[in-house]
């Protein structure tokens, strides 16, 4: 089968289009024909290898896993002697370890739900990994009810765009944060208000906020504090991740928000995804209401993976970034 592999950490020039071995199959795994596949930035910190505290599950010298991506949406073509929810001809969305941008992924079932049938391949490739972890946000992490205000800062990315539409489906008034180029798009995500990061902080408005999801910036936390209630919640997603070669920005999710949060009022919290069959059962219940609409900044077929990754990096993508295969 064809698959984007990588034989050392680098920059997308690392990336080939190359014919490798289709997986095995054990007997809690599903075999899927992959049919479209995410672009997050756990693909570029696993490709760049940086920062280097990531080397520590990727591999020390090269990369353990040599094909990339996580994300998936496609078809089940077969399945291990203990699957008992799936079989073949099932479309699916989810997650695998194994790597995505490939033709054919071997997938743990529990890592696997059913595709919801109102939107397209590439659509459901763009939710697992940045849906997850904005459902632990808002859901988790915030517990965002009906009545709260919400913040949401990189609205217009792909973990804050599910944040936007899963706070309002909570019964949120959400006010997005994004450049003014930006603004019409995650208004049609739903968000109340716009908060120009431009030409404006995220205290604009003083301590008003019930939530504030911070999706991997890197403001001190003593200004997002400050758009917070006395007792509100601050959730940290990820971290600046060009920022240094050792943690990068991602120092402030694992050390300063834990440290601090056992000396002040206001909640603060680490937010990072855990892959669930029932978390992707209840986005898939989301987008079949109408109350979660996927959004696909740009589409690039397998063997231009590479170009994908780099718009990600660099094309500040309205939504997600998705491989089609």
């Amino acid at each position: 089968m064809k698959a984007i592999v990588q034989e050392s950490y680098g920059s997308a020039d690392v990336l080939h289009l190359r014919d490798i071995d289709q997986p095995a199959v054990g007997d809690e795994d599903v075999l899927v024909h992959v049919r479209a596949a995410g672009v997050d930035p756990g693909v570029w910190i696993f490709m760049t290898g940086r920062p280097y505290l990531a080397r520590l599950a990727s591999g020390l010298r090269r990369p353990r896993v040599p094909v990339r991506g996580r994300d998936l949406a496609g078809v089940v073509v077969e399945v291990g002697a203990r699957v008992t929810r799936l079989r073949p001809g099932d479309e699916v969305y989810g997650t695998c370890l194994s790597g995505s941008y490939a033709e054919f992924a071997s997938v743990p079932q529990r890592r696997l739900a059913r595709k919801p049938a109102n939107v397209s391949f590439a659509q459901a490739a763009a939710v697992p990994v940045s849906g997850m972890t904005a459902l632990r946000a808002v859901r988790d992490s915030g517990a965002v009810r009906r009545g709260h205000r919400v913040l949401v800062i990189g609205a217009s990315g792909g973990v804050g765009s599910h944040a936007v539409q899963i706070a309002k489906a909570y019964g949120a008034t959400v006010t997005a944060v994004c450049t003014p180029a930006r603004a019409a798009f995650v208004r049609a995500l739903g968000a109340d208000d716009i908060l120009d990061y431009t030409s404006e902080e995220v205290d604009r408005d003083g301590p008003i906020y019930d939530v504030v999801i911070d999706t991997g910036g890197d403001r001190p936390i003593s200004l997002l504090r400050r758009a917070l209630t006395p007792r509100g919640t601050l959730a940290v997603v990820g971290g600046a991740y060009t920022k240094g070669p050792v943690l990068s920005g991602y120092d402030r999710q694992m050390v300063r928000v834990p440290l601090l949060s056992l000396f002040v009022g206001q909640r603060l919290r680490s937010v990072s995804a855990v892959e669930r069959t029932e978390d992707l059962g209840e986005l898939g219940t989301l987008i079949e209401s109408g109350a979660l609409t996927p959004a696909v900044d740009r589409t690039y077929p397998l063997a231009q993976a590479a170009d994908a990754i780099r718009h990600f990096r660099d094309g500040h993508p309205a939504g997600k970034v998705v491989v089609t295969i």
